[in-house]
């Protein structure tokens, strides 16, 4: 059967008149949302302590005290995932990506334990360590099973679900936030509760499969590879991607060398790539995003709001629209692609820092509580949040997801995962000392300068990759490595 690529689509495929859209296969939507909960998890955990934070503060008057012992409670999670990150790469290629996602699982409901029964800050902050080695493994997992299991016309929507998945977590953690403001124990329940979708998921994988790609390239099952693709596409594309795959795998056998870290450096395609999607990683937490994540109650109360409950509530207003604008980002990057879809919203996100640098000056030279410069406050953060949602937020981890080649994909994704986790942790543990020393106004100034230099990045080495296979990006790679000059709509043509 001949297979037509639509001219000017992208997320669709036609073979006849079969298109394959985002809701095409229940099954892969199943083992989607399923994975995803990883994502559910790493929201869930960004934006609870937020919350918990303000209530941790009433019960110990050191932590109250201390913008550093405050800091080191959020970012200690951000330590813990730094760690996950690196080391789940190699768990994700050598065990495989189904066992990555049981043992974050683990982790993970070990650390809301700890958290939940905190006799101190210092027990709370171990806490905080374990929950963040799970999220960081389930981070480099999620967005490459996911990967490794979508149609490459969709592929951008399955994974940025998993972006949907986190913000969902975010949005969820306020609403529990807010749910447990009047009960003993407030931040305890709080924290504690996060072990309940991990448990969840741990059931749930049991059912699914391990990666057909990762079965497949490793030979471990090639039969078992065959089966689950089955599920996944029609018999027009079936043999397509077994022979892809074959071919892969025959390339892979005819290099007949380890793949090592160093690698990634010595050779120049895997440099590129690296360097791009690092440097996405890198530039989504420098634009601000988890400053706005970690710490929106407090800026909230920064602008003049000193109710606990008020800038709760105004949190959660913020994390409905990271939600609601990462279900934008779903259907926008299959369609406008990853690479305009990212420059788009850095135009966006700098020009809300710089109504947040400016009202935050502003309001430093006013007396009154609440005034006009406050709601400008929150409406900036409203729009740095509808900007940011649909673009920053899901492409650099569907990039991270595609451009690699298999041997590198998790290794390059576990590195990659660590530099954004770095990158988070610098954020985290720097802003409040910042805010404090040059005021809040200069620090958004300075994220807004940032955000400047991350839209010249994007379009200097971010190739665009809607719609590629995992072997056509490998070669757009080696095309930007040795100058052979084709590109994506070389291959593109190419290929119909």
């Amino acid at each position: 059967m001949t297979i037509v690529s639509l001219p000017g689509s992208s997320g669709y495929l036609e073979a006849g008149n079969r298109k394959i859209s985002y809701f095409s296969n229940p099954y892969v939507l199943g083992l989607t949302f399923i994975a995803g909960i990883g994502g559910l998890l790493f929201g869930y955990d960004t934006g609870v302590i937020s919350g918990a934070l303000l209530y941790i503060k009433d019960d110990f008057p050191e932590v109250s005290q201390s913008s550093f012992l405050q800091e080191t409670i959020v970012s200690m999670a951000l330590v813990g995932a730094m760690i996950g990150a690196a080391a789940g790469g190699w768990v994700n290629d050598y065990f495989g990506r189904k066992k990555a996602t049981l043992s974050a699982d683990v982790v993970f409901i070990m650390g809301s334990v700890v958290m939940a029964a905190a006799p101190d800050p210092y027990i709370l902050i171990l806490g905080r360590l374990l929950v963040g080695l799970g999220v960081g493994v389930a981070s480099v997992t999620a967005p490459v099973y996911i990967a490794e299991a979508s149609p490459s016309e969709i592929r951008g929507g399955l994974v940025s679900t998993n972006v949907l998945m986190i913000t969902g977590g975010q949005f969820l953690s306020y609403l529990v936030n807010l749910a447990f403001t009047e009960i003993p124990g407030t931040w305890r329940w709080m924290l504690g509760v996060a072990g309940v979708p991990a448990a969840i998921q741990f059931v749930l994988m049991l059912f699914l499969p391990e990666s057909p790609r990762w079965l497949y390239m490793k030979q471990k099952d090639k039969a078992e590879a065959a089966a689950v693709l089955a599920k996944i596409y029609d018999p027009y594309r079936l043999e397509e991607e077994i022979d892809q795959l074959a071919t892969a795998l025959e390339e892979e056998r005819l290099r007949k060398q380890a793949i090592s870290y160093l690698d990634v450096f010595r050779k120049k395609e895997i440099r590129l790539a690296f360097f791009a999607g690092a440097g996405l990683q890198a530039f989504q937490q420098f634009t601000g995003i988890n400053t706005v994540m970690y710490y929106s109650p407090t800026i909230v109360q920064m602008a003049g709001f000193k109710s606990n409950q008020l800038a709760l509530l105004l949190s959660l207003i913020v994390a409905l629209m990271n939600a609601m604008g990462t279900i934008v980002g779903i259907y926008l990057i299959d369609h406008f692609g990853r690479k305009k879809l990212a420059l788009t919203s850095l135009s966006g996100v700098i020009v809300s820092l710089i109504l947040l640098a400016v009202a935050f000056v502003l309001e430093s030279s006013t007396a009154a509580n609440v005034g006009a410069y406050g709601w400008i406050a929150v409406i900036g953060l409203a729009f740095y949040i509808a900007f940011f949602a649909p673009g920053m937020g899901p492409v650099p981890w569907t990039v991270n997801s595609e451009i690699y080649p298999e041997s590198y994909r998790g290794m390059c994704g576990g590195m990659s995962a660590t530099v954004n986790w770095i990158s988070n942790l610098i954020v985290a543990q720097s802003f409040l000392s910042l805010a404090e020393a040059v005021g809040t106004g200069v620090t958004f100034l300075i994220l807004a300068g940032i955000a400047v230099t991350a839209f010249v990045f994007v379009i200097v080495f971010v190739p665009e990759t809607k719609g590629l296979s995992f072997e056509e990006m490998e070669r757009i790679w080696k095309d930007r490595a040795w100058g052979n000059g084709s590109g994506r709509e070389a291959l593109l043509e190419a290929r119909s």
